[in-house]
């Protein structure tokens, strides 16, 4: 058992049979009362957050994840398969569970997920990944005096923004946490 005031963001812990992770913490004290544990969290299994709320002296039942690196080698409609460099050993991930970061995933790149027990439960991207630019409009050069973006459509499918002096075929560093121009490389 952890008290609910150990909890932070990236931390698991399990209630009613659910696995959540721990996306944001907030402790909230009110006047005279007790003060209140506030956490977003991720059901694990199914996807879906939603806010918990708990009295300071709480507890839940923690669970303890492992953190591995492993190679993304390909997906398929319904999975993506990595395998572990230090044995070979193939590891199958069902694209629920990684709906966001499968756009992120690039074949030969190494990524950190979190497995509970041999269950794979999340995958951690780097915060900033690069791609090549694929289709965009045409460049144009000057007016720089204001920030003024163009729709890029990326190697891995995603589109976003970028400004106009990038051409098809530049590579670009994209915040994955908000799918984001970052800065030509």
């Amino acid at each position: 058992m952890t008290s609910v005031n150990e909890l932070r963001a990236g931390s698991a812990f399990e209630e009613q049979g659910q696995l959540f992770l721990v996306l944001s913490f907030e402790h909230i004290k009110m006047g005279r009362g007790s003060a209140n544990i506030k956490v977003k969290v991720k059901n694990i299994r199914s996807g879906s957050t939603t806010e918990k709320s708990f009295i300071n002296s709480a507890s839940v039942n923690s669970v303890r994840l492992d953190k591995r690196d492993i190679q993304f080698l390909y997906k398929d409609e319904d999975s993506a398969y990595f395998m572990n460099p230090i044995n070979f050993e193939q590891i199958t991930i069902p694209l629920k569970i990684i709906s966001y970061e499968s756009a992120y995933l690039k074949e030969g790149q190494t990524f950190t997920v979190s497995f509970l027990r041999d269950e794979a439960l999340s995958l951690l991207l780097p915060p900033k990944m690069e791609f090549t630019v694929s289709e965009t409009g045409p460049s144009i050069r000057g007016n720089s005096a204001t920030s003024i973006f163009k729709d890029a459509t990326l190697e891995n499918g995603i589109t976003t923004k970028v400004p106009l002096f990038i051409e098809e075929g530049d590579k670009i560093r994209i915040d994955t946490r908000t799918g984001a121009y970052s800065e030509k490389v």
